[in-house]
């Protein structure tokens, strides 16, 4: 990576030697390593802002924990305690540059967070940029840490964060939905199985479904979120504790609590829990679920909106742009379209969550960065997915309610509905003949003197096709 820093520098070292800092940079060498080897995708962990406050409630609660334990000088203390909470305020995200994406287990993350927060405790405990030795990225902010327990607890608690905007525009979209059920409440259409004429419904109905199918994601994201709650602080580099002191698990684990409000528990196998990522992929798995719903509600609103000549033309969706470079008057379901995208890309990344999951070795899971990119992009981006959708296509939509009661008059379908009255014999002679003829199952009805014209309508009445009821009508033959 080309060194082009435009002003002064501070030499830092490291295992591998000496490499040029910008001088006002609070992250240091390791990370600027991180910047070098890893330059590979366009997703920087300053583009997670929610991952970063998991860096920082990990670190300030390993150091409430080592200063109790009197591993931190109390000046130490309180600067990384504050340096940590001016992160957890929006402050100095521009200072974590690396790529989500990278090797070392997360290595360049960890060493990221230690040096900015490192740091900027130096800065405010009166030194200068680099002075180490008064407070230490590995030392004094990485005291009792690994990055093999400090990266994923840092990755759950940014992930359990992120969760709780998720159901919020989760549930905007739900409302959105629900909204248009009690619009369309009234507006008889065709339901279809198979892509075929089956029984009349309302578009009301169709819209609750959307939104009952859609709450029920609320609850299985809130149950795969609660996993991440266990955490695996003091394991260290495998699980065995060693580099931290007796005690110090389950007082960092208590104020990781004590500071996020959240209930927080440490695993019971550690050794276990530092080569396990299965709660990555429970996430993982809960935004594939929402997702491929998204992607069948956006397939619904795009054959419903279909036409609008030749189509189903159900539902008129909002324009919101034009469709064709070619085709004058052309209007495409663009922001159905992206819904459907969005959702691919969510179940392509829970398949790359998934065999990062397996890819785990002895007593690590190496694969973890590019876990937590993707659980982190698929949340973000069907949050604004549910956004766009609501906004610019299901607030907008309306009825075509002259063509839907056109179709229903049209349709083969309504002689199920009087299959319970004139049988199934009838029904099917009835259909067979409207298929046949092109005249309607109604017209059809009257002209073989089945039913009256009064039991016909009473039947085929809106509220007596969309619920289960029971009528004292016979046939007449």
């Amino acid at each position: 990576m080309e060194k082009d820093f435009f002003g002064k520098t501070r030499v830092e070292s490291d295992l591998i030697g000496e490499l040029q800092v910008p001088a006002d940079a609070l992250y240091g060498v390791q990370t600027l390593r991180g910047l070098e080897n890893f330059p590979i995708s366009k997703f920087k962990l300053n583009d997670y802002p929610a991952f970063i406050r998991g860096l920082a409630y990990t670190k300030m609660a390993a150091a409430m924990a080592n200063y109790d334990l009197g591993l931190l000088t109390e000046e130490q203390f309180h600067a990384i305690k504050q340096a940590c909470q001016e992160i957890l305020d929006g402050k100095h995200h521009d200072m974590f540059p690396v790529d989500m994406i990278q090797g070392g287990a997360g290595t360049t993350t960890n060493m990221n967070a230690n040096e900015v927060i490192a740091n900027r405790a130096l800065q405010i405990m009166g030194h200068q940029l680099g002075e180490y030795k008064y407070c230490s990225p590995n030392d004094h902010v990485n005291c009792s840490q690994s990055t093999n327990d400090a990266y994923p607890t840092a990755i759950h608690l940014g992930l359990y964060e992120i969760h709780f905007e998720y159901i919020k525009h989760f549930e905007e979209l739900i409302a959105s939905f629900r909204n248009k059920a009690d619009e369309f409440k009234d507006v008889l259409k065709m339901g279809r199985t198979q892509l075929e004429d089956a029984v009349p419904m309302t578009l009301g109905q169709t819209f609750g479904a959307f939104a009952k199918i859609l709450e029920d994601e609320i609850k299985n994201l809130q149950q795969a979120a609660s996993e991440l709650l266990i955490v695996n602080m003091g394991a260290t580099a495998i699980g065995t504790g060693i580099c931290s002191e007796p005690g110090y698990a389950i007082k960092c684990t208590q104020y990781l609590k004590e500071i996020t409000g959240w209930d927080i528990q440490l695993a019971e196998d550690l050794v276990a829990a530092t080569s396990d990522t299965s709660s990555m992929v429970g996430f993982s798995s809960a935004l594939r679920r929402g997702a491929t719903k998204m992607n069948k509600i956006s397939n619904d609103l795009r054959l419903l909106g279909s036409g609008p000549r030749c189509g189903l033309h159900e539902l008129d969706l909002p324009a919101r742009q034009p469709g064709s470079s070619i085709m004058p008057g052309k209007v495409n379901p663009v922001i159905p379209e992206v819904m459907n995208q969005i959702s691919y890309k969510v179940i392509g990344n829970d398949l790359c969550v998934a065999m990062c999951n397996e890819a785990a070795q002895m007593e690590l899971n190496a694969m973890e960065p590019v876990m937590a990119q993707c659980c982190f992009e698929s949340a973000e981006i069907m949050m604004n997915g549910f956004d766009v959708l609501r906004k610019y296509c299901i607030e907008g939509i309306k009825a075509d309610k002259k063509h839907c009661n056109e179709n229903i008059k049209n349709s083969i379908g309504i002689v199920t509905a009087l299959n319970p009255v004139i049988g199934y014999k009838n029904s099917t002679k009835i259909a067979k003949e409207a298929l046949e003829t092109g005249k309607s199952v109604y017209d059809l009805v009257l002209e073989h003197g089945i039913l009256t014209q009064e039991d016909l309508d009473t039947i085929l009445s809106p509220e007596n096709m969309i619920k289960p009821v029971k009528l004292n009508i016979k046939p007449l033959k």
